[in-house]
């Protein structure tokens, strides 16, 4: 027996479910967009203070790559909005959903490491380089644990159904 476009368990055709989808990813990027942002801000700030001169080759290096990061997961995660600006009115919702989805899952990837490096940076210079490590390492655990590992294992055990 063939399936409509109906057929699903929210009695909704594809369009329907495009527009659910974009709906779903705004709210998901509003939640991320601010912190990055703060994130980006703060990071910003930190070679106009005077301590600052004084970091190791090392320090700067991991406050470059938190900073990179943080700039780059501002541009994925509020790429959706200007992609959404270029191609409204045009019908391309399932092309901007699909650019979107890949845009906010990259953009999270380097929110984490620009997070992970701040965290090394800031352990570093207030209490040294091994627990720095230590912190690093544990941030890095805890987003690929709550970031991919559960959401997977959740995700293993669910039927598979419509997006």
């Amino acid at each position: 027996m063939e399936s409509s476009p109906l057929d699903n368990d929210r009695h909704e055709t594809p369009t329907e479910r495009l527009d659910r989808n974009w709906d779903e990813l705004l709210q998901e990027l509003r939640v991320t967009q601010t912190g990055v942002q703060l994130l980006a801000g703060f990071l910003l700030t930190l070679p106009f203070q005077q301590r600052f001169a004084t970091i190791t080759e090392s320090q700067r290096t991991a406050y470059l790559v938190a900073l990179a990061s943080a700039i780059v997961a501002t541009t994925l995660l509020v790429a959706p909005v200007s992609a959404h600006r270029l191609m409204f009115r045009r019908h391309a919702k399932h092309q901007l959903v699909g650019f979107a989805d890949v845009a906010a899952r990259v953009g999270l990837a380097t929110l984490s490491i620009s997070i992970v490096s701040a965290t090394y940076l800031i352990f570093d210079v207030v209490v040294g380089r091994g627990a720095a490590v230590t912190a690093a390492a544990a941030a890095g655990v805890v987003f690929v644990v709550n970031w991919l590992v559960i959401p997977l294992l959740v995700r293993s055990r669910l039927p598979r159904v419509g997006s």
